[in-house]
Order: C-alpha cells, then structure tokens, then sequence
C-alpha cells in the first residue's frame, strides 16, 4: 500500500486528547529569566547594571557580568537546566545554536558547575558554515556571537530537557553583521534617535522613542502522513503539482469557523508552550483558506516581538509532531487558494505612553500624530524599492497579487478621512500661512476618531501598507520569513526621514517662521510630494497595474529584480548614514537574497523532475496500459468501436498528457545546466527565473494536474488537495 493511502487509513484511527491547560498568567514567562526573577537572583548591584543595559544600551562590566551569569546559572539550574547556548538567527532564515554544559573540570580534577561572564557576552561559533555573501570563506572561520540584553535570556524545554538560550548577535571576525537582529538593534537605535528629535518640538520630556511590532502568524496544518507522502512538500514546503479540488475556499465557509477538534489540541499545546516563553498570544482562528490558521500576539518592543515569532515558529514546528501533524509556513503551499503571510503591525511608543501614531485630543497631540503619519507616507514613498527589497524571496513570489494577497506595487492606504484631512492641509496651507491661521494650526482630529475607525475597521486588504487606526500594517511580508527584515527597513526609512524632517523644519524655523508654522509647511510639503504613494481602491484590479505605471510606481514582480533595490546608491547612502549596513553587508545581502533564490528554484525544479519521471509517468503509463488491454480486449470480442469510445477518448488525453509531460521535463532539466553554467550571479538568478520557473513551472504543472484527473485514483500514489486540505 502507497503511503498516501496509509496516511488516510491511519487517520481514521487517529485520536484527538485535549488536556486542561493551567490559567495562563499561573505559566506566563515561567521559562523567561524576567526582571522579576533577575530580583530575585542577583545582587542589587547586578540587577541594577543588567537594568541600566536594558533601558539605555550601557556596556555591562566583565566583573559585573560575572555576577549576572553566575545568577542566571543559578535559575536556570533551579529548573533543572544542565546546557546553555548563545541563540541567534543567521541569515539561513532559521534559528541556531550550539549546547555547551555547565559541566567543567578544575586543574586538580574537581568537577563543577560554571558559567562566567564570558561565556554570557560571547562566544565563536564557524562563521564560514552560515551565509555571508562572500564575507567569509572556508578558511575563515572565526564569527562571534554576543550577547543581547535588550532580549531576556530564556529555557526551551524539549521533552524531558531544557536549554538555557542567551539571545545574541552574531558577526563576522571583522565585525560585519551575519544576522538578522544585528541590522535590527541597530535601525531601532537610529529611529529611536531620530524620533526623539521629532518629538521634542512638542514634548521635552520624550527621551526615548520604541518601534513596536504586533504580528499576525499565519501557517497551513496537514496530516503528517499525508505531508510525508509528497516529496514536494518535504523538500520544497509546497506542493508543486496538484489539481485544484472540487470544493476549495469558494464557500467561504472555512475563515473564522469553527476550529478542528485534532487542531484545536495543536494550537492549545504550542500556545502553552508560547506563554511559558513570554510570547504573549492573544488571537486564533481558521483563516480564508481550509487549513489554514492564524495566531497574533500582544504588542511588543520590535526586537523582543521578532525573537518571540521566531521562537514561535520553531514551537509550532516541534509541536506539531506530538500531534502527528504538520505546520505549513511557506508562502503559498497550494495553489488556486489563499497564500500565508505575516502581517506586521507596526508604530512607535514614546517613553512617556505616547503612540506617536494615534490621534491626539489636543492641537499640540494633533500636529504630532500628523507629523509621524506624514513621515511614514513619505518614507514609503521614497523608499518604495527597498521595502520591496525586503519581502522578496522565491516563496512570496508566489504570493504576492494572488487570493487576497498584496500585490508587488508598494502602495499605502489611509483611509477616506485621513486622505480628506491631507488633502485640507494641501489646499490650506500656502506661502503665507501665519500664526493667524488657527484652522489649521488646531485640528480636531480626536472629534472624529469614531469616524475614523470605522473608516479603516474595513481596511483594504489588498493593499501592502495599510493605516489601521493607530498603526501601519505592512501585509506583503511572506509567513516563513524573519520579520527583522521588513522591520530593519521600515525603521532605517522611518528614520532618515525624520532626521530630514527635522533639518528642514529647523531650516524654516532658523529664518524665523513660529515651529508650528514651519512644521505645517513641511507636512504640505512632504505630503504633496509623495501622495502618488496613496491608493484606495482594489490591489489587484489591472486598472490598477496601469495606473502604478502612470503614477511612476515601481511593480517588482520577481525576486532577482527587487533584490537590486539594496545596492542602488540610494540604498548605500540610507544605510550607511544610518550605521545599518556598509557597503560591504548591503553587497553581502544581495549576493545571498540572489543564492537563496537560485538554490530555491533549482530544488523545486529538480524535484518537478524527479516526481514526473518516478511517480507520475509511471502511474499515467500503468493506466494507459490498462486502458489499452480493456480497447484490445474488447476488440477481439468483436464489440463495435462505438462500445469503447470513451475509452479510447481518455487512452488519447492521457497519452498526449504524457509525451508533453516527458518532452517539457527533459527541456526543464536542459534549461536548468545552461544556467548552471552561468557565472555571474544575478545573471543566473534571472535566467533561473525567466528561462526554469516562468518557462516550464506552469507548463510541467498543467499536463501533471490533468493525468491527476484522468488516471485512476487507485494508481496515484500522490495525496491529494482534497485530502491535505480537508483530512485531519
């Protein structure tokens, strides 16, 4: 028996056990070395200095350290803890680690339990084994992990164990960063800066500005065994055949509905899990799609709420298995359905309890959230390209413009009233505007915050970059992807527009223009400037795509073109003086972004390939066979023609699908050396684009999906969409 049809037999006899989880707040960051419980385990004078870290970014003393680590020890072995490792997220889109023990031995053979300063602030895992865009090579080992005290320290049970895990950054031996949270911290320390400035024009006391993030998870969950008997989904994460079913997402009868029974155990287990490492989940439901699901946190300080979706992830992943399970998180596992994505929902705290992006009850409130909102807009417009950039990869492509989905123009959608207030202060506000002019200078915005809720409760889905009320929703970010990287970009944008914000207000100011007048002047300005960016209406319509044209707005639609976005000399200019990325990394992130398209392609080619010739041909052809002894048969039974005309019908459909099929794989495979044989780069991964996926995906795809619906259930070894999708 094929394993596709043990996996369906095994379902029926699989059993669901849902146990009563403990109140939340009782397990809530029980796993999490929190403040708290820094309190309780170290001296004041540590706790005092980990504190001062945490909050102003201050270097931690080697001596004071020691204390810290020795404390941490101490809680983590309270739990039973016996390894530590230094957790980080290379640019391999997956996190990493190394376990080292407590256990060491004195000079005279005493053993003991140790974990010093050192240890804590760093350690060299191989830097040459990671991707670095040609950072590193083989003979070049050395990179550093180092420690992140912005992120709390934490224990990941697994089974019986647990691991005590030290957030860290990880660079090269020269001190470029191989990571995603490096770039992170550091487009969160130029926004913090640059915000401040800002928000000193209406507040001296804001000293500190925090980008939050508040995520969106969304992620398929199939059948183990189902997912084990489709070598594309185990290699590739989607299904690179498949006949859409007769019943799909049509009825709309999947999204918010009610949740599975054998799901419902899932998600309660992971999302313990969760809650023991702090990962404050608040929402889960059914998504659009059958089989698909969404979970979403609490808000959170950007940095913090990126390791928690990363360790989330993995959570899913692990848990999954204990359910006999599988978590689908790449971008668009099943065609003709609604792909996955991770929106991020993203604003800016003050250290005062300000969210520079909701509306004020006061003028002064007003022209602050006006301010913010405006350099958002412009900031997207302006760096449109290397948003762009930074949700490219082979998996989105599929995604992006396709089942409710954001398309690849980069727009920004704000609602009808925000738009009408804009549009006010553009005709409004002139060369001569003064201090007379109240109307303007006291906008009423907070009289109208129903209206303006209920304008955006309904926010437009389709578009990439959506103003929901207090916060900007990026939603073409791909559900498999490390949300650091969106985020490094929006704040390093967010933040060089600030800073020239500030200059050209302080311009106007200096040549004796009131500071309200001369920030009303530059919010005109920077509005009228970039309003192009804004759009209402349908994404995905092609009037639309026509009208983007019109308007000069980039539409990207591969990954290899969106990638260049990173080393246009706007791009070096906007990293560079924002301490992000030198020249260096930003070439390091194209030659990689280029790698991994490439790499993806070939295995989903290859893969193509493989499944034709073993397990479609032969299926197809075993029916053919069949097909043709009942036509033979019949014949020598002396039955007229018209007896197997059907017959004869399908044996001619399937034999034409077959000599397709076998004559575009060899081409496929012939396309793929010719490109093997290219050097440089970016030419490869352009050519691994036009002439492998866009030449011969769909085409391979259409002939297979067709024998799926011709060759006999019995003879197709491959599970089906009717089955991944609607058998758990």
């Amino acid at each position: 028996m094929s394993l596709r049809f043990n996996a369906i037999s095994n379902l029926l006899s699989e059993e669901v056990n849902i146990e009563c989880s403990k109140k939340i707040t009782a397990i809530f960051g029980e796993n999490v070395f929190t403040q708290k419980v820094a309190q309780q385990f170290l001296s004041d004078e540590a706790f005092k200095s980990l504190n001062s870290s945490i909050k102003s970014g201050q270097k931690i003393d080697r001596s004071m350290a020691n204390q810290i680590a020795n404390g941490i020890r101490s809680w983590a072995e309270s739990k039973g803890v016996t390894h530590f490792t230094h957790w980080f997220q290379p640019l391999t889109g997956a996190t990493a680690e190394k376990h080292d023990s407590f256990f060491t031995i004195k000079s005279d053979g005493t053993p003991i339990e140790q974990f010093d300063g050192n240890a804590l602030i760093q350690q060299e895992p191989d830097a040459s084994s990671f991707p670095s865009g040609g950072l590193r090579v083989t003979f070049e080992a050395r990179g550093y992990t180092a420690w992140d005290p912005s992120s709390p320290a934490f224990i990941m049970e697994i089974g019986q164990g647990g691991t005590l895990c030290i957030p860290t950054i990880f660079i090269s031996y020269t001190g470029e960063s191989l990571d995603y949270k490096a770039p992170l911290l550091k487009a969160i320390e130029a926004l913090d800066k640059a915000a401040v400035d800002v928000c000193n024009y209406f507040d001296k006391n804001i000293t500190k500005v925090y980008a939050t993030l508040g995520w969106e998870q969304e992620y398929f969950v199939i059948d183990e065994g189902l997912y084990n008997a489709r070598p594309d989904l185990l290699l590739c994460g989607r299904t690179v055949f498949g006949h859409a079913p007769a019943k799909g997402q049509q009825l709309e009868d999947h999204y918010f509905g009610s949740i599975p029974e054998r799901v419902y155990a899932f998600m309660r287990d992971y999302e313990e899990e969760a809650y023991k490492l702090g990962i404050p989940l608040r929402t889960r439901h059914n998504e659009v799609a059958p089989a698909q699901f969404e979970c979403a946190p609490i808000y959170e300080e950007a940095n913090l709420a990126v390791d928690h979706n990363t360790l989330l992830m993995d959570i899913m992943n692990r848990v999954a298995k204990r359910h006999n399970l599988h978590v689908l998180l790449h971008e668009k596992p099943f065609a003709g359905i609604n792909g996955s994505g991770k929106h991020n929902n993203w604003s800016m705290a003050t250290d005062t309890g300000v969210n520079l992006l909701t509306p004020g009850k006061t003028p002064k409130t007003n022209l602050m959230f006006l301010t913010f909102f405006v350099n958002a807009i412009k900031a997207v417009h302006d760096y449109a390209d290397v948003m762009r950039a930074s949700i490219a990869s082979a998996q989105n492509d599929y995604r992006l413009g396709a089942n409710e989905a954001p398309p690849a123009i980069i727009s920004v959608f704000i609602g009808q009233y925000l738009a009408k207030v804009l549009n006010d202060i553009k005709s409004r506000v002139t060369d001569k505007m003064d201090e007379t002019d109240e109307s303007m200078l006291k906008i009423d915005i907070h009289k109208s915050i129903p209206e303006l809720l209920l304008d955006n409760t309904d926010r437009n889905r389709t578009s990439p970059f959506a103003f929901t009320g207090n916060k900007f929703e990026f939603r073409a970010v791909g559900s498999s992807a490390n949300c650091a990287s969106a985020m490094t970009i929006l704040n390093v944008i967010m933040a060089e527009t600030l800073k020239q914000f500030k200059k050209d207000a302080d311009a106007l100011i200096e040549n004796g223009e009131k500071k309200e007048i001369a920030i009303m002047h530059v919010i005109r300005e920077y509005f009228v400037s970039s309003e192009k960016i804004l759009f209402e209406g349908d994404g995905y319509s092609e009037a639309w795509e026509k009208e983007a044209e019109k308007r000069g707005l980039p539409n990207v639609k591969t990954t290899p073109l969106a990638l260049d976005a990173l080393v246009t000399a706007k791009a070096r200019a906007l990293f560079k003086n924002n301490n992000v990325y030198t020249e260096e990394e930003l070439e390091a992130r194209h030659e990689i972004g280029l790698e991994k398209y490439i790499k993806k392609v070939q295995i989903e080619s290859r893969i193509m390939g493989e499944l034709a010739t073993s397990h479609i041909l032969p299926a197809a052809i075993r029916y053919q066979n069949i097909l043709a002894n009942n036509i033979k048969g019949l014949k020598e039974a002396g039955l007229e023609e018209a007896a197997f005309a059907n017959q004869k019908q399908i044996l001619e459909k399937i034999s034409e699908h077959i000599n397709s099929l076998g004559d575009l794989v060899e081409k496929m495979i012939g396309a793929r050396k010719v490109c093997n044989k290219i050097d440089d780069i970016r030419t490869k991964a352009i050519a691994y684009c036009s002439q492998v996926k866009e030449s011969y995906f769909d085409k391979v795809r259409y002939h297979v999906d067709k024998l799926e619906l011709l060759v006999d259930d019995r003879e197709w070894y491959l599970p089906k969409y009717r089955e991944m999708l609607f058998l758990r």
